[in-house]
């Protein structure tokens, strides 16, 4: 027989609690990218929104499991969809990256400074910076015509109403999941 080497350290095994958040945040995850690919395949209600249901596993990260995993959850998303939707570093990815960025750190910063900011209002104001990010992205490196801004006003309308929304139901999921918990 081989004699086991006594110096080798055997790294300690990871908390119970460390597992479980690392299995909510893959759920998470996959949740969006299902999302992300399932959005793909709607129709468009203007240039460059969707309604952003995938938004949704984000808050909710954010509530379970804090900034760091809400923010890596969004580019994971916005990656891993794009593989599976083919649009990897197209223009479509990086339009979508540069939104999906805008609005997790505003969902972070704005959840740090005021955190009795409900899920709604979070919401809002992420899928307003989704937006925006998205502008100033398609201006600066694809059309860089000032005229597309005259598209903004109608679309951060929608936007509006897609945050609100998708606040309204991360809210009542958060609801549901917090009486389980």
């Amino acid at each position: 027989m081989e004699e086991i080497d006594k110096n080798i350290s055997i790294p300690p095994r990871p908390s119970l609690k460390s597992l479980e958040d690392k299995a909510i945040w893959l759920s998470l995850v996959l949740l969006a990218i299902g999302l992300h690919v399932f959005e793909a395949a709607l129709p468009n209600l203007g240039p460059w929104f969707k309604l952003g249901l995938a938004n949704i596993m984000t808050l909710l990260a954010l509530m379970m499991l804090g900034a760091r995993a809400a923010f890596m959850l969004a580019i994971a998303r916005v990656f891993i969809g794009s593989i599976f939707i083919g649009t990897l570093f197209t223009p479509t990815f990086f339009i979508s990256l540069a939104g999906a960025l805008t609005a997790a750190t505003v969902l972070v910063v704005l959840y740090k400074l005021f955190p009795r900011l409900s899920l709604i209002s979070l919401s809002l104001f992420a899928a307003i910076a989704h937006m925006s990010g998205q502008f100033i992205t398609v201006e600066t490196w694809f059309i860089q015509q000032p005229a597309i801004y005259y598209l903004l006003p109608p679309l951060l309308l929608l936007s509006c109403f897609s945050g609100w929304i998708n606040g309204a139901i991360a809210s009542y999921i958060w609801r549901q999941l917090k009486d389980d918990i």
